[in-house]
């Protein structure tokens, strides 16, 4: 048995057990019934101290007593009745009459061991032990004196009392003794006893009823716990196979099982996994596009450079060699710009995953930056405008640095494609909980088609002006990437005039605000 089935086990069989044990605690229930049994022994003993009140008492010239005979009759009829052992205790200390007493004069039932078997029966053993029992018959006080008992002393005075003693045999002694009064002078006490032997059978009875219960539900629960532990550990096992299956394998043809049916939390799981899985092979299939664009892209200015320095050793005339040497300047640059914004992108996934996400006032980062770009923009006459459609602060929850990055590419971008003395806009708005940056400018527009391809790295759409090799084409790519950890958008589209004309392009970013 797996770990999860074993402690889905333990913690239900410990819960019921916990149950069970505390239920076993039937203190409080045998205490009610030796109160009960109390009650009873004392209604009960009222009525036999009535009856002996009332027919049991006579009087001998000015005093009451109690006849002793009818007294015997009473008690030992009704206690054979009731089934509780009782004693009539006189004033005076002494026994008068008990249940365990033959009725007459034949007093107490005696019970001895028998002597062993003798071969001698003359007729002197006979007499002998005739002789004995006359004598002891003859010797017997049927009015033995008793010590009392602190119940039988309350009772002498007029009051009832009850009394709970321990017996040898681990049982309880419950006594009741009430007195026996005439006219309201007490006469003696009349004592009830019984055991507690119904009780422990009762409560015996009630554990062994819980055992049973017990065992019916320590089943049931062991068979649920199973079936509970099945549909978690099995599919979990199939899930863990799998991926293993995933990891040691490297191929395709492995898949995590489609847990979706079950709907619950180890479906969601088992599609989360499919999905994250998915995510891994196109992460590695872009991985093996970058690396195969980065190759193409070195492999073109190493091409250059090759073919550069193979003709400038073949060649003698100066200003040949020395457009030569300006296109080998131009390629290491080239490599130089290329290499570094690959190890920026690469680097990127990483840095955004370690980065730790802050709010940030897009309202004040963006007047900054066009506070910083005015310099560089004045040189071509271009205006650079923020307009805001809201009021009020505009915050975001992420990285300003790479924030930032964004935006200066996406300005940058706007004026290399845009005239001299044009213009470019920011808008700032908000939508719901989203925040809508818009960057425009008025230049030539997108080539139709390309809307989604320029997101692409290495994507290469430069004006005519710009001299080739400036851009790694990463710049668009890069911000994308950007825009989607943080959960936004970006997209681009034309800006078409009323005539139907292309004034422009327009780079749309949407970012969620921050709570």
């Amino acid at each position: 048995m797996s770990p999860i089935p074993r402690r889905i086990l333990a913690i239900n069989v410990l819960a019921l057990a916990l149950l069970v044990v505390g239920l076993l605690f039937v203190g409080q229930y045998r205490q009610s019934l030796i109160d009960s049994e109390l009650a009873a022994l004392n209604i009960q003993a009222k009525l036999f101290a009535a009856a002996i009140g009332e027919a049991a008492v006579g009087n001998r010239g000015s005093k009451q007593h109690v006849q002793t005979e009818r007294a015997r009759q009473i008690v030992r009829r009704l206690s054979l009745t009731t089934g509780t052992y009782a004693q009539l205790i006189l004033a005076n200390g002494k026994v008068l009459t008990d249940s365990r007493s033959l009725g007459g004069r034949g007093g107490a039932v005696q019970v001895e061991e028998l002597p062993p078997p003798k071969t001698d029966n003359g007729m002197t053993e006979k007499l002998s032990n005739g002789f004995e029992g006359f004598l002891r018959r003859l010797l017997r006080d049927t009015t033995d004196t008793t010590e009392l008992s602190v119940a039988t002393k309350i009772a002498l005075n007029g009051e009832h009392g009850t009394a709970i003693e321990s017996q040898t045999s681990g049982t309880l002694s419950l006594s009741v003794a009430v007195p026996v009064q005439r006219y309201k002078q007490v006469l003696a006490a009349l004592t009830l006893t019984t055991d507690s032997r119904q009780i422990d059978d009762a409560v015996f009875q009630v554990r062994l009823d819980i055992f049973k219960v017990f065992g019916v539900a320590l089943l049931v629960t062991v068979l649920l716990s199973i079936y509970l532990a099945s549909t978690i550990a099995r599919p979990l096992k199939r899930l863990a196979v799998a991926t293993e299956q995933i990891r040691s394998g490297h191929s395709r043809h492995y898949a995590v099982p489609d847990l979706l049916a079950r709907k619950d939390e180890i479906g969601e799981l088992g599609n989360m996994l499919n999905v994250m899985t998915e995510a891994l092979w196109q992460r590695m299939d872009a991985i093996e596009r970058f690396a195969a664009d980065v190759a193409h892209e070195i492999k073109n200015p190493l091409t250059s450079l090759r073919s550069a320095v193979e003709t400038v050793s073949r060649i003698e005339d100066p200003e040949q060699q020395k457009k030569l040497m300006s296109i080998i300047l131009d390629d290491i640059q080239r490599l130089d710009r290329l290499i570094s914004d690959i190890s920026d992108a690469s680097r990127l996934d990483a840095e955004l995953s370690r980065a730790k996400m802050a709010p940030v006032d897009l309202d004040g980062l963006l007047e900054t930056l066009v506070d910083l770009h005015d310099v560089a923009i004045d040189d071509h006459g271009i205006d650079l405008n923020l307009i805001r459609e809201n009021t009020g602060e505009i915050v975001i929850q992420g990285l300003e640095d790479r924030i930032v990055q964004v935006f200066r590419n996406l300005i940058g971008n706007a004026v290399s494609f845009s005239p001299d003395n044009a213009s470019i806009t920011l808008r700032i708005s908000t939508e719901d909980a989203w925040v809508k940056i818009c960057v425009e400018d008025e230049g030539p527009g997108l080539p139709p088609g390309t809307e989604e391809s320029i997101f692409d790295r290495f994507y290469q759409e430069r004006p005519d002006s710009e001299k080739f090799g400036t851009h790694s084409g990463l710049g668009l790519s890069i911000s994308k990437q950007i825009i989607d950890v943080h959960g936004g958008e970006i997209s681009a589209q034309n800006l078409i005039n009323e005539a139907g004309d292309i004034t422009g392009a327009c780079f749309i970013v949407r970012l969620p605000q921050a709570e």
